[in-house]
């Protein structure tokens, strides 16, 4: 298959580009970047008015498939995400079974295979069932694809099992990326511990009780060396903490979701909506300021959505019998054109590195760039066309969207992944 993208308004910091250019693809691969070019018998797409950009990539999506596809599986997760710009996730292992051999691995990855609509980086538990008392099956796992190591969801409460399981599994190169809970602190906690947990009458879940993990596990990556990153991180203090682990040189990222820089705390209200019940909590508005000012000033590496899809009978309950969790993998890249780009707190460029270059060096597979010889994983938006969230549905199977009736600006319209598109005029291949 031979494609000629024309026009587009190319953006790759990588390879320092930043301006209006075509890419010609030819078997799934760049063939030339440049202007006027032509390419005889390839298919010609006219992207004028478009951003072009390599394949974005989510490094934390919830697919829960095996065992729970009645919130989402494979094919309707890879779908959203496609509609959403991506070129490649990473699948979280809190699955039923749980994904913590290289049996569950080769699952994902083989139904991804068949019937993905982008690219599935399977990670792996830290602990056999989640369960944080033995090692999973390591090994087992990197030998059949696993890109990282994270008992998402639950973390690992015992400061010795993390150590064991970080001195082990270090030997292997990925990253252990850490959900940071202390559940003895937490407890039954539903909101952020403050004003609108008591306006509300809910239990209050203290930020405290996400930064202990996080000094704790950055204190462990230092003991043992091993790649450290904190997902979803939603406070000031946390962040902080991780900008120090920074300056000291240790191998600490994290990643930050839209919903934690753009709802707070104040948007539950006496509605009690569901949908706005995510794990970490939304947290206070100067948090949220924060964890923004992280994203611009590079101290936040990477955003993702943290996407987790329940179904809706599951939402549509009282809010401490709910699940946590919101989907957001169909809005993000419109609400950080929206409220980072469109505001000018961050670029084009930065956007690029927090959405498609940062990820994949963290999970350590092949970077992509917009340049000969690199494989065609390619994003195309178009930044100026505004919508309505939920107006016109979604492409996931679920609908638990804490960002329904929102405005926003910019969309994608076509995806490419291995120059084979997944998206054209903003509807899935």
């Amino acid at each position: 298959m031979a494609l000629l993208l024309k026009n587009a308004h190319i953006v790759d910091p990588s390879v320092n580009l930043d301006g209006v250019a075509d890419v010609a693809i030819v078997d799934g691969r760049i063939e030339a970047v440049g202007e006027n070019l032509t390419l005889d018998g390839a298919e010609v797409i006219d992207l004028t008015g478009k951003y072009l950009v390599p394949g974005l990539v989510d490094m934390h999506v919830h697919l829960r498939d095996p065992g729970l596809e009645h919130k989402e599986d494979i094919e309707s997760g890879t779908r959203a995400a496609a509609r959403g710009g991506f070129t490649g996730v990473c699948s979280m292992p809190n699955t039923k079974p749980v994904t913590d051999n290289g049996v569950t691995i080769e699952y994902v990855k083989s139904v991804a295979a068949s019937c993905g609509h982008c690219r599935v980086y399977p990670s792996g538990a830290i602990t056999k069932g989640l369960k944080g008392e033995i090692i999973s099956e390591m090994g087992d796992m990197v030998a059949h694809g696993c890109v990282a190591f994270t008992d998402d969801g639950h973390g690992v409460q015992g400061a010795g099992m993390l150590r064991r399981a970080m001195d082990y599994g270090k030997m292997f190169g990925k990253v252990f990326m850490s959900h940071c809970q202390d559940e003895d602190l937490v407890g039954e906690g539903q909101v952020n511990e403050g004003v609108v947990s008591t306006r509300l009458g809910l239990l209050g879940w203290p930020a405290e009780g996400e930064e202990l993990q996080i000094q704790r596990d950055i204190m462990i990556a230092r003991l043992t060396g091993a790649k450290l990153h904190i997902q979803h991180i939603s406070t000031a203090r946390g962040l902080d903490m991780v900008r120090a682990a920074k300056a000291e040189g240790l191998p600490v990222t994290c990643e930050a979701t839209p919903h934690h820089m753009f709802l707070t705390e104040d948007d539950i209200t006496e509605t009690y909506d569901t949908n706005l019940k995510v794990n970490p909590p939304l947290r206070t508005a100067d948090d949220a300021a924060a964890i923004r000012a992280g994203v611009a000033d590079g101290t936040v590496d990477a955003i993702v959505t943290d996407h987790a899809p329940h179904a809706d009978w599951e939402k549509s309950r009282e809010f401490e019998l709910a699940p946590f969790g919101m989907i957001g993998l169909e809005t993000s890249l419109a609400l950080v054109n929206t409220h980072l780009v469109k505001t000018g707190q961050i670029s084009y460029q930065r956007m690029v590195e927090l959405m498609a270059i940062a990820p994949r060096q963290i999970l350590g597979v092949d970077q992509v760039k917009i340049e000969v010889g690199s494989v065609a994983d390619i994003t195309v938006f178009d930044p100026e066309v505004r919508w309505t969230v939920g107006e016109d549905g979604f492409e996931s199977r679920s609908q638990n969207s804490g960002f329904k009736g929102a405005e926003v600006c910019g969309r994608a319209t076509d995806v490419f992944v291995g120059g084979v598109p997944t998206l054209r005029d903003g509807v899935v291949c």
